[in-house]
């Protein structure tokens, strides 16, 4: 019997604050990102890679794999003081992304000149959202089965918002004017999801290198490397896309 759920799932992070009020200006940005995993790659490649490494380094599986908390030496982390530690334990993330098999789409809303530029500012959010699941249609055009798109929650109010906005471009407000075969999950902030952390890991380099990009990035580099392109190769008109 086929299974009325398609091939892939995705799981949807971000990097920065959307809100347009009050922006930071050493990170005046917004970053989406979407990391579309093959199912099958997902369970016998990306999870068991991400348990292994937990286990080395921790003794268990518990720990979420949060950025900001491994930048910053925090909670789990704290361990991490030694700068050669450190740099060992982000060189062994770094390999795990780079084995771990799956196509990424992002978007990066520079917050300052967008709202210069328009007068009535959408939320970068639900820009961004739009332009991910466009792609995302794009890229798995082959399947017509239903697709999971895995957020994590953020509070009631702007949940209940991201999925009155998810429905809405899901019903054909987009650019194809058609309806996409996707379904929106919410996950606990505090859910171990292999596909959520890795989704984390990857946002904050992608908003570096918009940034600096003259400056060193070996993080980029790799994710560089798994940017959805269309039939042209054209990875930037797809998989990074800047606004303005």
């Amino acid at each position: 019997m086929n299974s009325p759920f398609s091939d892939y799932i995705v799981y949807v992070d971000e990097s920065g604050d959307h809100g347009l009020n009050s922006i930071d200006s050493s990170y005046p940005i917004f970053v989406l990102v979407f990391c579309v995993f093959k199912k099958t790659d997902y369970v016998s490649t990306v999870v068991p890679l991400i348990q292994e490494f937990k286990l080395k380094h921790f003794g268990h599986d518990q720990v979420v794999l949060h950025e900001t908390d491994i930048r910053r030496d925090r909670g789990s982390f704290a361990f991490l003081k030694s700068r050669q530690l450190k740099a060992d334990f982000l060189n062994e993330l770094t390999s795990i992304i780079q084995q771990s098999p799956f196509t990424l789409i992002s978007s990066v809303i520079d917050k300052q000149r967008y709202r210069q530029k328009h007068q009535l500012a959408e939320n970068p959010y639900h820009i961004g959202l739009r332009f991910g699941l466009e792609r995302i249609f794009f890229c798995l055009r082959q399947q017509v089965s239903l697709t999971h798109i895995v957020v994590e929650q953020r509070g009631k109010v702007e949940d209940d918002e991201l999925e009155l906005e998810f429905r809405r471009i899901c019903a054909g407000d987009n650019y194809l004017r058609k309806p996409l075969p996707f379904q929106l999950v919410f996950a606990d902030k505090k859910s171990n999801s292999a596909g959520l952390q890795l989704a984390d890991l990857v946002a904050r380099p992608i908003g570096l290198h918009y940034l600096r990009p003259e400056q060193a990035n070996r993080a980029f580099e790799i994710v560089n490397e798994k940017f959805y392109t269309n039939a042209r190769g054209d990875k930037h008109g797809y998989g990074l896309k800047c606004y303005p």
